[in-house]
């Protein structure tokens, strides 16, 4: 932009000048920074340093997406373009199933404020999350298992279960997979599992976002036909308001009759022993035994 056009904003009002660069966000042309903090006018110095501030916050939230990509840069660095990430949601509620996602984002896509969901507490912005990453993404699916398999295989098999359904569900063979924490059986693609991956990899944030949001929708469906559970509010987990509910109400048919509050609700022994772990329900395969 000409330097004259600095000089011309300069007479604008405050006011004008706020409602352009702060209020609609318009690009800050070069110069007129430097002359606001010039400036003897105290709010023109005071629009300054909002602009200072937000543009060391955009920096710093490219260095944060930058940071994020940092597996899928490897892998596109070396022609694996298909890179998908995956996630679940929904292992700890008493209630509905566990849902799981899948997601291929673009090569250098960058979503400010995508992040792991659990660290994104508003639901109407990762709702809008979401909705920007169906509108973006490569592909993307979602799976589900469903109560009846969570009691049958239980919780964690059934996690690893819905996290191969949604792969399955993309509508091609990815690449490579990231997932986290875990690795998926009977996945055709190569993978790795990534402990806290949906902090470190943005393709399974992304993943970790529309799970969460297609579990919460889902949950929200099952409270308007079980009423009274408080399903939309605590999304099935066991909170004080839903074990009371449990214990005064009676257990549904969604209720996950594995897990201890609810086969206490229905006067049945709590299972002895631990969990299996991944290493105990499947033989590991040449690729996971190279990774360990």
């Amino acid at each position: 932009m000409p330097a004259d056009s600095v000089e011309v904003l300069l007479q604008c009002s405050v006011t004008e000048l706020t409602g352009r660069f702060i209020t609609q966000a318009q690009s800050v042309p070069q110069g007129l920074l430097e002359a606001l903090e010039a400036d003897p006018r105290q709010g023109a110095q005071g629009l300054a340093r909002k602009l200072r501030s937000r543009q060391e916050k955009n920096r710093a939230e490219g260095q944060r997406l930058r940071h994020l990509l940092k597996f899928e840069t490897e892998l596109w660095e070396q022609g694996l373009l298909k890179v998908a990430g995956v996630d679940e949601a929904g292992m700890a509620p008493l209630a509905g199933p566990v849902v799981a996602a899948a997601a291929i984002l673009p090569r250098g896509y960058r979503l400010r404020g995508l992040d792991d969901s659990k660290k994104i507490l508003d639901p109407d912005k990762r709702e809008a999350l979401a909705e920007a990453l169906k509108r973006d993404v490569v592909a993307w699916a979602v799976g589900q298992a469903e109560v009846e398999e969570i009691d049958r295989l239980n919780i964690y098999h059934a996690g690893l279960l819905a996290m191969r359904r949604a792969v399955e569900g993309l509508g091609m063979t990815p690449d490579y997979v990231l997932v986290d924490a875990r690795t998926i059986p009977q996945c055709a693609a190569p993978q790795r599992g990534i402990i806290k991956g949906d902090s470190l990899s943005l393709s399974i944030a992304a993943a970790s976002v529309l799970a969460k949001t297609t579990r919460d929708r889902h949950m929200a469906e099952l409270d308007a036909r079980y009423p009274g559970y408080g399903l939309a509010a605590h999304k099935g987990y066991p909170t004080a308001q839903h074990v009371a509910a449990i214990q005064a109400k009676g257990v549904l048919p969604i209720h996950r009759r594995s897990f201890g509050p609810v086969r206490e609700a229905l006067g049945l022994e709590q299972p002895s022993g631990p969990v299996p772990m991944q290493s105990e329900l499947f033989a590991a395969t040449p690729d996971q035994v190279a990774k360990r």
